[in-house]
């Protein structure tokens, strides 16, 4: 049963739980502006000495999305509670495929995930050892059939994702993420290896999670939620973010196979 929070506020559950992830994108802001309220959590999270983590599918490593927020007016102590999915696959990227050359699917912008090894990258997919897929060409970001082009013959190589999310939505304007891509490559019969939620290794890598009970808050039911649930940690959804178009959310929690802890329209205390 899913419990709405919409009177009670998340101070109501607060104290059933050690560690909290909260989401970003979708949850913190909308990738124009902050959202005030929960920006009031994360203080009121602070003030009461609770661990959390600003986790985030994002496909850059964690000091450039802290600059972006910091840009957005988002204190230093939030800050530094951040922890992207990018991170997580440049630290294994540095450990295995740092000498190996790759062929890069995403925008220019992206280019701080690799600045390191930066030399290993072709610009001829043929010449590739490995495909580091950060999202969407800036020329092809609204077209998949290029994408389906571009990798149908490509099964040999491995894709590294370093972003699960398929969507996400800048103000009003909803946006393909490297997600998408993926998935476009998985049903080429490609093999993807994927970094960020719902996969488990971002959350170890981000925090300690022994012995910890854990609410993961997010507004993507196939990531933040589906992740909660991988792991047996609770979960709130924020229904306002990638979902908000959806009519019968029970309809959706039962289509996209996720059990829903708790449930706001917008994160608020």
């Amino acid at each position: 049963m899913t419990i709405n929070l919409k009177q009670k506020g998340l101070g109501s559950i607060v104290n059933e739980f050690d560690l909290f992830f909260i989401d970003i994108w979708g949850v913190i802001h909308n990738g124009i502006k902050l959202y005030p309220d929960a920006i009031d959590v994360l203080e009121k999270l602070n003030n009461q000495n609770k661990d959390y983590i600003l986790l985030t599918n994002a496909p850059r490593p964690n000091i450039t999305v802290i600059n972006f927020l910091k840009k957005m007016g988002l204190a230093n102590i939030h800050c530094d509670k951040v922890y992207t999915s990018g991170e997580a696959a440049l630290s294994f990227l540095n450990k295995n495929n740092k000498k190996f050359k790759f062929y890069h699917i995403g925008p220019p912008r992206d280019f701080d995930l690799f600045f390191s090894f930066k030399q290993n990258k072709v610009e001829n997919i043929d010449e590739s050892h490995f495909l580091l897929c950060t999202g969407l060409f800036d020329e092809h970001f609204e077209n998949l059939n290029y994408y389906k082009d571009l990798l149908k013959d490509k099964r040999n190589l491995k894709m590294i994702c370093t972003n699960p999310d398929l969507i996400v939505d800048r103000g009003n304007k909803r946006e393909y993420c490297a997600g998408s891509i993926a998935k476009i490559f998985e049903e080429v019969g490609g093999v993807v290896e994927y970094f960020g939620k719902p996969f488990p290794l971002v959350y170890k890598l981000s925090a300690e999670l022994k012995n910890k009970k854990i609410l993961c808050i997010g507004d993507n039911l196939d990531t933040d939620i589906k992740g909660a649930n991988l792991q047996n940690f609770s979960s709130l959804f924020i229904s306002s973010g990638v979902h908000k178009n959806e009519n019968n959310l029970n309809l959706a929690f039962k289509n996209h196979n996720v059990k829903v802890d708790y449930l706001q329209s917008f994160l608020k205390w």
